[in-house]
């Protein structure tokens, strides 16, 4: 942390967690921190001076930060919470597999289930038997509740300038006409 700041972890209900427990990152810095114009997100973002940005992670004994994924990206299916980053870190190993994104789709028994996106390399052709193979491949490395339901295909992943992953390009037509998200 830098000089003057502290980083706590806090769940869901507002209770600070040990060290090496999973949840929502939160931080002090000497100068205040609100979002220009909002003071209701503001509010939902605060626990005491303490404010957070939407990612999840956990402190080592040691009081390093690591972080796991953001808040809005988490899947949560049957009650379980699922890190997309988690999977595609293990996703992109496959020899096929150029880039990937993981996200939330609606599942009328479990709340959401686990779809991948795949952008592959050059000379594997998309397909029912590659993704078959993809999944194969993945129940090795990772527990079945963590399992991509599905692959889709794509040509090229949305990023931004940046590079980062736009997610929501490729989550948001699986929820059209959805009255809620989990």
């Amino acid at each position: 942390a830098w000089p003057g700041s502290e980083i706590r972890i806090y769940d869901e209900d507002g209770n600070q967690l040990p060290a090496g427990t999973i949840g929502t990152v939160y931080m002090q810095l000497m100068a205040d921190f609100e979002y220009k114009g909002d003071q209701a997100k503001t509010k939902a973002n605060r626990i005491e001076n303490f404010f957070t940005v939407g990612d999840i992670g956990e402190l080592d004994e040691d009081g390093y930060l690591f972080l796991r994924d953001r808040k809005s990206d988490m899947i949560i299916s049957g009650g379980a919470n699922i890190y997309p980053a988690e999977i595609e870190g293990e996703l992109i190993n496959h020899p096929a597999v150029q880039d990937v994104a993981v996200f939330g789709i609606p599942n009328a028994d479990w709340g959401e289930e686990i779809k991948a996106v795949v952008e592959l390399h050059d000379g594997f052709e998309p397909g029912d038997e590659l993704a078959g193979e993809i999944l194969e491949w993945a129940a090795t490395r990772m527990g079945k509740f963590k399992l991509p339901r599905s692959i889709d295909f794509a040509e090229q992943l949305p990023r931004e300038a940046n590079g980062k992953l736009i997610k929501r390009k490729l989550r948001d037509p699986y929820w059209e006409g959805v009255d809620r998200q989990i």
